[in-house]
């Protein structure tokens, strides 16, 4: 099929074609380097901005209005329209799908929905499902309940997660 000397040209090529390969790269890198010393040196470029210390008071003006006025002044029909993005993964009918059902939440005990394999993470951090309760967990499910199955990134809007607990109240 081949000869010698056709496989010893085809070994020589891959030789030749790697050799050109790791020149080049070896060339890229001490041309193009950025660090500021040596390989395994870790050295970050950038400048240090310093800032003033921020009072309370500024930071607590920032954050805008508890939740508790939030829920109190919330729409619970906005709040249907943002259970959109829960819908993937939940239902209001009774029955379970990749999350529990959702319809009776609000006040009902933490992993009390029969039929549903929760991770056991949430009972560490709450035990009822008061509206405080799950603003907090809806606004970063993951950081405040590590552990949890619930793999949604969280509403980052008071208001939204205000208008969505407002709605799922109505669903009793």
């Amino acid at each position: 099929m081949f000869d010698t000397m056709t496989m010893t040209k085809v070994v020589g090529g891959f030789c030749g074609a790697l050799l050109v390969f790791l020149m080049t790269a070896w060339a890229a890198e001490s041309i193009y380097h950025v660090g500021a010393g040596g390989h395994g040196e870790d050295h970050a470029q950038g400048y240090v901005i310093e800032v003033a210390e921020a009072d309370d008071a500024g930071a607590a003006e920032e954050e805008g209005p508890a939740f508790e006025e939030l829920y109190a002044a919330a729409d619970p029909e906005s709040g249907a329209k943002v259970f959109g993005k829960c819908r993937a993964c939940h239902k209001i009918d009774g029955s379970n799908a990749t999350g529990p059902h959702l319809d009776g939440v609000v006040d009902r005990a933490v992993d009390a929905v029969e039929g549903y394999a929760y991770s056991g993470a949430l009972e560490e951090h709450f035990d009822v499902w008061t509206p405080a309760n799950l603003d907090a967990f809806l606004e970063d499910p993951k950081g405040t309940a590590p552990g949890t199955k619930m793999t949604f990134a969280g509403l980052k809007k008071a208001e939204d997660r205000a208008d969505l607990i407002a709605y799922l109240a109505t669903l009793q």
